[in-house]
């Protein structure tokens, strides 16, 4: 304990958006020093021993490229722990480059997790930063770091209403006088929306895609609701009947159709919560609106589209890919005074 206290006095403490796609770390008073994809590149050695070769940025550039003995491996799946072992790794690689290598130093971390998450998975973040070398462990829950990051003042006794959609889970919550009054988190997200355009594409082309690359149509050419004029782009891949290398070129109409079931479970799901609003709360959010975070909320159009379901103003926030990041990071600046928001061991 005395040499946890003062090892404490020397570690710059921490904050990480631990997510399905990205992981951010903030370093207590020099802002974001990693954003990099949750991806770990492990080798099988003798006796299946498995090495870390890569976290990161160089992990996910070998996804669906790596030869059979090495494996790119997500640990984070729909915004929970899918992978404990390769979690632990990845978190204490990025604590060694958030201080130099130095394996003396023993900060504390604030981690962002989803709403949704149970006792067990909760147990299972905690226990991977403790693992990775975190002398304290504190959860802040994504729809408050979310409305942190959005600029909301969360202890205002006025509701604000905040969709972050994430890789993983989109997570949706009314925040008042410092708490969470309702929240929902639901499994659908970024990933499912990826996974929604790699099905289209094989259904209506007979083309076989990847992941990486129905992230990159997603990204291009994605939009909510149809343009006044179609973007379009050519994509390569498998063609399924005569298995030859093949191109197509897709429309934005196209990716609108892919990803239609994927945001309409995100608008019915905003829907259930907007039903539940205690009265009170309910002129706040008519009054000041909805706001979008998360990479989810760079959709084209979602704005709109969200707001013609609703029929409530909705607007995306500043940099919303950042949005929960820098929540947390604000929480980690004010960690004695935020207390309460904190679910500690």
């Amino acid at each position: 304990m005395i040499f946890n206290k003062i090892v404490g006095l020397f570690s710059n403490d921490l904050s990480i958006d631990l997510g399905t796609a990205n992981t951010i770390v903030i370093a207590k008073g020099r802002g974001i020093i990693i954003n990099e994809p949750s991806v770990v590149a492990v080798k099988t050695e003798k006796y299946g021993q498995q090495r870390v070769l890569a976290v990161g940025h160089e992990a996910k550039e070998m996804v669906g490229k790596t030869p059979g003995n090495i494996k790119a491996i997500r640990p984070m799946r729909d915004g929970v722990i899918a992978d404990f072992d390769m979690t632990e790794k990845m978190i204490r690689k990025f604590i060694e480059k958030a201080h130099g290598r130095s394996s003396l130093i023993s900060p504390r971390i604030i981690i962002c997790v989803p709403y949704g998450l149970t006792q067990v998975e909760r147990k299972a973040v905690r226990e991977s930063a403790l693992s990775a070398g975190a002398r304290e462990v504190f959860l802040i829950e994504e729809p408050m770091a979310a409305a942190i990051g959005a600029g909301v003042d969360i202890r205002e006794p006025q509701g604000n209403l905040v969709v972050d959609i994430g890789g993983g889970t989109t997570e949706i919550g009314v925040v008042s006088l410092g708490g969470l009054v309702l929240s929902k988190s639901i499994r659908t997200a970024g990933d499912k929306i990826d996974q929604g355009i790699v099905n289209y594409v094989r259904k209506k082309y007979n083309l076989l895609i990847g992941e990486r690359v129905a992230e990159e149509i997603k990204i291009n050419i994605g939009t909510a609701v149809s343009l006044d004029q179609d973007l379009t782009m050519v994509v390569n891949g498998r063609d399924q009947v005569e298995g030859l290398l093949s191109s197509v070129e897709l429309t934005s109409e196209d990716a609108r159709d892919a990803m239609k079931e994927p945001l309409k479970e995100v608008a019915e799901a905003l829907r259930d919560v907007l039903e539940q609003m205690p009265p009170d709360l309910a002129g706040d959010i008519v009054n000041h609106g909805i706001i979008l975070t998360g990479g989810g909320a760079l959709i084209r159009q979602l704005d709109k589209y969200l707001s013609d379901i609703v029929r409530i103003p909705v607007f995306v926030a500043d940099e919303p890919l950042l949005a929960v990041a820098r929540g947390t990071g604000r929480a980690l600046e004010e960690i004695d005074l935020l207390q309460e928001l904190f679910e500690n061991e």
